[in-house]
């Protein structure tokens, strides 16, 4: 799994998304063909990591000018979704983002 965080750029969003106060940080999340060739599978990833993500993020107002971008790897559909949800709660802590 990749973490990486950086500053808003408003450029890329769409209109009515810019004239918009940010609320708190945004997030994206890549999963590709390679960890699992079933998009049922891909998706049920996704909506895990969306939640979990909006629990952890959701309150802190002081992100709201950042955009932090996920990717899974290959290997990440051998793994737990709880080993998985660990490794992305350490990643946020070690990007000074964890709660």
């Amino acid at each position: 799994m990749v973490l990486r965080v950086m500053q808003e750029e408003s450029r890329y969003l769409r209109p009515e998304l810019r004239r918009q106060p940010p609320q708190t940080c945004r997030c994206a999340l890549v999963i590709s063909n390679k960890v699992s060739k079933r998009s049922v599978r891909r998706n049920k990833l996704r909506r895990m990591f969306h939640e979990h993500l909006r629990q952890r993020l959701e309150h802190r107002r002081d992100l709201s000018e950042r955009w932090v971008l996920i990717s899974l790897r290959p290997e990440a559909s051998a793994a737990e979704p709880s080993q998985l949800l660990e490794e992305c709660d350490s990643l946020l802590s070690s990007a000074g983002l964890g709660t």
